[in-house]
């Protein structure tokens, strides 16, 4: 009923001008069949019989808006057939057979068949008290069956609609979660995008500066070695330009000019990563421990990323001249650690709190996105760590340990 409520009038109107137009079917053929003498091959008709044919047919004019209070109705007019003598047939009682369908397609599948039972019980019920018949004469059963066959199709109708109805709300929720996922791996997009951007310009940058620095202290204690400053600045900015050409790549669309090819980098090229440190004044102890194996792109470039922001941190803020890596290769998991012996005591205000900048948060969301953690915070005995475990297979998690142990003790170095 709230359907049939939220159609337009225009629509509204036309069902209720065909269910005029069944009632009007129905009328005839009732009263032709309660005219019918079956058994004197005569036509006569039965004005009592009329009345309460058209009582019948027209109450189905509202069969949609009240199911029940119509099949009530036409029930009693069958009721009424029996008094009046009228023969037992499936077109007399076709007013009730059609509400009988109709509380069957339009309520739940209890209601329909305690309808079509209760209906067929009245009718039945009064058939067998006026008239000389007994409950297993052929008309009592052809009467129940006719009562069932209409609440079985009502039935089946009911179970079609709901159907369908459920195949349309399942795919307006998929449409919506579609458009839902697309906007989360968008904003998935944008992240790493920023991401990749700070970790090349702050990195780049931080030894920009302090190369700069340097060539302005040359200028006045070793003039000699200007040009060799210039050219680490000169190195130092391509390489920069270099990484976001490729990181800007991303962003290219299918119709675009070919995007770049380079490779995008990763734990191979972490010794020209020392060097430029070094060339900047922050020595590195590199360490490795383990069998080395080679590592899938997502975790390579991730654990790269890390081994760079860390030591740009400690070139930036620990007021260190040097630091530690050291890279663990375990039988599933990596673990990388950075450590300084520079000052991060309240003297030293600019020193990021641990958990605290756009970089350790980049970290943390490197290693979160390929199934690992990462840890950073100052050491009990001065300075700084960073310490990230990482899977060898993105979204396979090494075993669980105690986060704020960095160091295995399988590896002495480390």
């Amino acid at each position: 009923m709230a359907v049939i409520n939220s159609w337009r009038p225009g629509a509204l109107a036309r069902l209720r001008a065909a269910d005029g137009v069944v009632s009007a079917v129905l009328f005839v053929l009732s009263v032709v069949a309660a005219s019918i003498e079956p058994h004197k091959h005569q036509f006569l008709l039965r004005w009592p019989a009329v009345l309460v044919a058209a009582v019948g047919c027209a109450a189905l004019v509202r069969r949609r808006d009240h199911p029940v209070g119509v099949l009530a109705a036409t029930v009693v007019c069958g009721v009424a057939y029996e008094l009046l003598g009228v023969r037992d047939s499936p077109l007399v009682v076709s007013p009730v057979l059609v509400a009988v369908y109709n509380v069957a397609a339009r309520t739940d599948r209890r209601t329909g068949w305690t309808s079509a039972v209760v209906s067929a019980s009245v009718l039945v019920s009064t058939a067998a008290m006026f008239t000389p018949q007994s409950w297993l004469a052929p008309d009592t059963v052809a009467m129940v069956a006719w009562t069932a066959l209409p609440a079985a199709i009502g039935d089946g109708v009911r179970s079609r609609r709901a159907y369908v109805v459920a195949v349309e709300e399942r795919a307006e929720h998929a449409e919506h979660t579609r458009e839902q996922e697309a906007r989360q791996r968008v904003a998935a997009e944008r992240v790493r995008i920023a991401r990749e951007l700070h970790d090349i310009v702050a990195h780049h940058i931080a030894l920009i500066n302090a190369q700069a620095g340097v060539a302005v202290h040359l200028v006045d204690q070793r003039p000699e070695q200007i040009l060799t400053a210039l050219e680490d600045i000169r190195d130092t900015s391509r390489s920069a330009l270099d990484e976001l050409r490729v990181t800007v790549g991303l962003l290219r669309q299918s119709d675009d000019p070919v995007a770049p090819r380079d490779p995008m980098p990763g734990l191979a090229q972490v010794p020209a990563l020392l060097a430029s440190f070094e060339r900047v004044g922050l020595a590195v102890s590199h360490t490795r421990c383990g069998e080395t194996e080679p590592l899938e792109p997502a975790v390579d470039l991730a654990a790269y990323r890390i081994v760079q922001e860390s030591l740009t941190n400690v070139r930036k803020h620990a007021g260190a001249d040097h630091a530690r890596l050291c890279l663990h290769y375990h039988r599933e998991r990596l673990t990388i650690t950075v450590e300084d012996d520079g000052s991060a005591g309240p003297h030293r205000p600019h020193r990021p709190r641990p958990g605290a900048g756009h970089g350790l948060i980049g970290m943390r969301e490197r290693a979160a996105t390929i199934g690992g953690w990462l840890h950073a915070g100052p050491r009990p005995e001065g300075g700084f760590t960073v310490m990230a475990e990482l899977p060898l297979r993105p979204g396979r998690p090494g075993p669980a340990r105690d986060r704020r142990d960095g160091h295995d003790d399988s590896c002495t170095a480390c």
